[in-house]
C-alpha cells in the first residue's frame, strides 16, 4: 500500500450546521492553496457548532483524528504516514486541544481562539461588543461570567496550552487581549516536545493564508517534522 502523509484541517466558527460542508470545503481549499507539497492527502473535518456549547465538538474532532489513526488505512487502502493537524480560528482551538490528547507529527493553529471566554463573554455582557452565539449559549447554561466564571474558563483555550501558532498582530482586540498570556503559558510547558510562534506585524485574522511569512512558516514546519 502507498505511504501517504496527511494534513487534517478544521474550519473556523459557523452560525448554522447548514454551513458545515461549505465551510469544510472552503477550509480545504485555503490550506491546499498554501501547501507546497502535492503528495499529501488533505482531509477537511466538518464538525457541528449550532446548538452546541463551544468545546463540545471536540468529540467529533477527536473521532475524525482517531478514524485517521486507526481505520483510514483499511478503508482507503493506503498506509498513513505522518499526520499533521491544522486549524483556523475556532479550528485552531480544536487542533490545540487535540494536541493535548493524541500524539501527531505537528499541529498548526492560525489565530486560535477563543483564548479567554471569561473576558470575551464579559465584555459582551457589558455591551462593549456585539453579542455572539458562543457567549449566548454559554450564558443560557451557566449564567453570567460573574456567577460561574470557572465554567467559562474551563472551555477557554488558555486552559489547553500546547502547540505551534500563527497570529496576526492586527487581529481583533478580543483575540489579542489574552495572546501574551497564552504565549507565555505555552512557553512555560515543561513536557512539550517543541513550541514555535509566528507573529506577523500588521497581519489580521487570516494571516496564515494572506501573508508570505505565514505560508513560509507553515510549509517549513511541515517540512521539518
Amino acid at each position: 500500500m502507498k505511504n501517504v502523509d496527511v494534513l487534517m484541517v478544521f474550519q473556523g466558527t459557523i452560525s448554522s450546521n447548514r454551513d458545515m460542508l461549505t465551510a469544510a470545503n472552503t477550509t480545504l481549499d485555503k490550506f491546499k492553496g498554501i501547501l507546497d507539497r502535492n503528495d499529501m492527502m488533505v482531509i477537511s473535518v466538518a464538525y457541528p457548532q449550532e446548538n452546541v456549547l463551544l468545546g463540545d465538538s471536540i468529540l467529533q474532532a477527536e473521532a475524525a483524528l482517531l478514524w485517521l489513526k486507526n481505520t483510514a488505512n483499511q478503508e482507503l487502502g493506503i498506509t498513513v504516514g505522518k499526520i499533521f493537524l491544522a486549524g483556523h480560528s475556532q479550528g485552531g482551538y480544536m487542533v490545540s486541544r487535540l494536541n493535548t490528547m493524541h500524539r501527531t507529527h505537528g499541529v498548526i493553529a492560525n489565530a486560535p481562539g477563543p483564548l479567554n471566554l471569561v473576558y470575551r463573554c464579559q465584555i459582551e455582557e457589558r455591551g462593549q461588543v456585539q453579542q455572539s452565539a458562543v457567549c449566548t449559549k454559554l450564558k443560557n447554561v451557566y449564567g453570567l461570567t460573574s456567577e460561574n466564571g470557572n465554567a467559562y474558563f474551563e472551555r477557554s483555550l488558555l486552559n489547553f496550552t500546547n502547540g505551534f501558532n500563527v497570529q496576526g498582530l492586527n487581529d481583533s482586540p478580543i483575540q489579542m487581549y489574552s495572546w501574551p498570556i497564552f504565549k507565555q503559558e505555552v512557553f512555560n510547558c515543561t513536557d512539550c516536545q517543541s513550541r514555535q510562534f509566528v507573529e506577523i506585524l500588521a497581519g489580521e485574522h487570516g494571516s496564515l493564508f494572506d501573508s508570505v511569512q505565514g505560508k513560509s512558516a507553515f510549509n517549513s514546519f511541515i517540512g521539518s517534522h
